[in-house]
């Protein structure tokens, strides 16, 4: 039985959570979070220039605070003492030197959740040091795994790293532990760490490692351009395809499309030894029409193979138009919220905040006068 949907607000409505501003995958959790539903105050720091992210800055409120001066410490530690959890990305340390580390916080909210993003971890030979996403999944072993045979390792962006890594891991465990802390009162630190969470990412992989069937040679493996039905193709326009016909039963209608069934023994689809002869073929065949004529030669059958779309395409799409599956905040058109809920639907997101938008509102909801706003605004504390 389908639950009867509620006001679009999102499964989090209710939960409060304060973003200290950073880079990456901690806004890309805060983003998550406040797509769901969640309050997220996001602290700038005063003076700060950089442009909003349309997209990855979506959904939160804004405050602008000096966090140099006592007095806007005193501002993140009372929005503190009010919100289910707190998120940062700083370097191990950094939180404790600004005077807003869990000893502190828990003070005040015993059932805070803090949720805190680092490349290595707070702890470990590495934890000082600085990276970016490309050096925390070479320490995962999943960078070492992508990329053609023959070939360097290829940065797949910066998306297994610091957001399938990262992000993720680091708002479904806010989420855990806040549904812990209502249980029991009881804050915790969560310390996300973007090795562990591409190592994590890589938990299938290393199961087939283990058990022989994964080979540390890239390109040479099921799912990393080693078969030939799992791969990309170029198409006579240069645009291109991906087949994943990893089935036998979409093997064949894969090569009955293609006009190969008489050239390609279907029965031996996984014998390596006639893996090239498959790849020239497909290759031929797929580079002799143009891209929009292998989407309609495919549209109508299971044969896992769909265009490859690039951003400008993708949002135009029948079936991603039919689902809503991208928005447009501010004339940028982005990814909706996901995942989606019967009983509790997501609201569409607010449009990224103006830095310290929604400093005088915050303020005001921590019991500041005007009076008192206009001289932290004077003294600079805030902005």
């Amino acid at each position: 039985m389908t639950a009867s949907p509620g006001p679009a607000r999102g499964p989090l409505h209710g939960v409060r959570v304060v973003e200290l501003g950073g880079i990456g995958p901690a806004p890309f959790a805060a983003m998550m979070l406040a797509d769901l539903g969640a309050d997220v105050v996001r602290v700038h720091r005063v003076g700060e220039t950089a442009e909003p992210n349309a997209a990855l800055d979506r959904g939160r409120r804004s405050i602008a605070v000096q966090l140099k001066d006592p007095r806007g410490v005193d501002v993140v530690r009372e929005l503190a003492a009010g919100a289910d959890a707190l998120i940062e990305g700083f370097r191990p340390g950094v939180l404790e030197r600004l005077g807003l580390g869990p000893r502190e916080l828990h003070a005040a909210n015993p059932a805070l959740v803090i949720g805190r993003m680092t490349g290595y971890g707070q702890d470990g030979p590495f934890a000082p040091r600085a990276g970016h996403d490309i050096n925390y999944i070479a320490l995962s072993g999943a960078l070492a795994a992508i990329g053609p045979a023959g070939h360097r390792p290829t940065p797949p962006i910066n998306l297994v790293g610091d957001f399938g890594g990262g992000g993720m891991p680091l708002a479904l465990g806010v989420v855990s532990a806040v549904l812990s802390a209502r249980a029991t009162g009881r804050g915790q630190v969560v310390d996300a760490a973007m090795v562990e969470g591409a190592a994590s990412l890589m938990a299938m992989i290393y199961g087939f490692h283990g058990r022989g069937q994964w080979s540390v040679r890239r390109g040479e493996n099921l799912f990393d351009s080693g078969a030939p039905w799992y791969d990309t193709y170029a198409c006579a326009d240069g645009r291109h395809v991906a087949v994943g016909a990893l089935e036998p039963q979409f093997f064949a209608v894969l090569l009955e499309r293609l006009g190969l069934s008489e050239r390609i023994d279907a029965d031996r689809q996984l014998d390596r030894d006639t893996w090239p002869h498959q790849r020239a073929e497909f290759e031929a065949a797929f580079a002799a029409h143009p891209r929009a004529h292998w989407e309609s030669v495919f549209a109508d059958v299971d044969a896992c193979v769909t265009p490859v779309l690039d951003m400008d395409e993708a949002p135009a799409h029948p079936h991603n138009a039919a689902r809503g599956a991208f928005v447009t905040l501010d004339g940028v058109t982005q990814p909706a919220p996901a995942p989606r809920f019967s009983g509790t639907p997501n609201a569409a997101p607010a449009p990224a905040p103006a830095v310290g938008a929604h400093t005088d509102e915050l303020l005001a909801d921590l019991g500041r006068d005007a009076d008192q706003i206009a001289q932290l605004r004077a003294d600079g504390v805030v902005g």
